[in-house]
């Protein structure tokens, strides 16, 4: 019985209201990348899913849309039935599979490119990785630059995998297809979409 409502509470209390205000700011976080969006508590999934990837899911996953879980979140029965409860998603069988990829442990993360890339007549069909990160200011800072950033912008998100600059500039040559990132703190969110150059900042 706890499993079952584990699965059923901490859901949207306002689910087209609440969807849409998460929606919107995962649009301007793609917008204006490096910017957080900032966004309140509206999903309480179970740990170690996160409030802020928690209400991320509910509001860009649905029946439609594999999703990807990473061995942190996989091993957990509570995750996987509030997320299949609350947004219909199937689990995808491999990460290339998923449109939607919740990652809980991204410094353990696989390589990007092990993850769909979508094709050159589909580049939407890649998959979008939701990673849970402490903060965005405690890792190695991150210089951002391309298309909604004026000239540069800086984030240093904890808890990234060792060689994630190397494995972006693949990202960035594999353009129109490739992944976008959305990186989900406790304070909201902010996103690397495919078209953002990353620069390490030499000391």
């Amino acid at each position: 019985m706890e499993m079952a409502a584990q699965s059923i509470e901490g859901g949207f209390a306002d689910p087209v209201f609440n969807a849409q205000t998460v929606f919107r700011a995962v649009m301007d976080a793609m917008a204006r990348p490096g910017s957080v969006q900032p966004l309140p508590a509206f999903a309480r999934p179970p740990v170690p899913l996160s409030a802020t990837a928690g209400a991320v899911a509910l509001a860009l996953c649905d029946n439609d849309t594999p999703l990807w879980l990473d061995p942190a979140l996989q091993a957990s029965a509570a995750i996987r039935s509030w997320l299949g409860f609350h947004t219909g998603a199937p689990l995808a069988n491999t990460p290339a599979d998923a449109h939607f990829a919740l990652i809980a442990t991204p410094a353990e993360m696989m390589a990007l490119d092990g993850f769909s890339q979508g094709t050159q007549d589909y580049p939407d069909r890649s998959t979008t990785l939701i990673l849970l990160v402490r903060d965005l200011v405690s890792g190695a800072p991150l210089l951002l630059e391309g298309p909604g950033i004026e000239t540069s912008a800086t984030i240093a998100p904890a808890q990234m995998p060792r060689h994630f600059v190397e494995q972006w500039k693949q990202n960035i040559k594999r353009f129109p297809r490739g992944v976008d990132i959305i990186l989900a703190t406790a304070e909201g969110v902010a996103c690397l979409p495919r078209t953002t150059r990353i620069k390490t900042m030499e000391a």
